[in-house]
């Protein structure tokens, strides 16, 4: 059986979650929360706990060479609105141009031009594909997956599903993250 998910178009999926996070940041309950707040397309919040320690010291390797590599307007756990809810790529990068083209919104509605997401043992390929899927379609240049070994891979809007080698916007940064 072949599952079919018939999501929003853009611009109603921007409305719908630019109301509905709204809400979550103004609950009290979630200000104190120390893990991981996402929605999905029916405005349910998913949760997941707090990351790991090899989780959050890739996390944190991968900000400190991004900045090195590009300057600033590096992100981590960065809220972006795309047609199947908010979602938070554990790090993200963004030109200037973009950075100020979403100035004064609460999530990105434009994704930044890199997303990235380091993985953890609960992760399937599914999930990553489609958030990869997800922040190509909400403007992401490249989505970049940092797996179990550090190990990272490339992707490029133009080819969604094929690996690169390399970025092509930060070809110098590490093949693989230490921790």
């Amino acid at each position: 059986m072949i599952l079919h998910l018939h999501l929003p178009a853009h611009d109603e999926a921007l409305a719908f979650n630019r109301v509905r996070w709204a809400e979550i940041l103004e609950d009290p309950q979630w200000h104190d929360y120390a893990g991981r707040i996402e929605t999905n397309g029916f405005g349910q919040i998913v949760v997941s706990p707090p990351p790991n320690k090899l989780h959050s010291a890739r996390q944190g390797a991968i900000v400190v060479h991004l900045h090195q590599a590009l300057g600033k307007s590096v992100m981590a756990e960065c809220p972006i609105s795309t047609q199947d809810g908010v979602k938070s790529a554990d790090v993200a990068w963004c030109s200037p141009i973009r950075y100020a083209e979403v100035a004064g919104q609460s999530t990105f509605e434009i994704a930044p031009e890199i997303c990235i997401e380091v993985l953890s043992p609960s992760n399937t390929i599914a999930e990553m594909q489609a958030k990869r899927q997800l922040y190509f379609a909400a403007g992401a240049v490249e989505c970049w997956i940092c797996d179990l070994d550090g190990l990272m891979t490339y992707y490029h809007r133009s080819n969604p599903d094929g690996s690169m080698s390399a970025s092509t916007l930060c070809p110098h940064f590490p093949t693989t993250i230490t921790d």
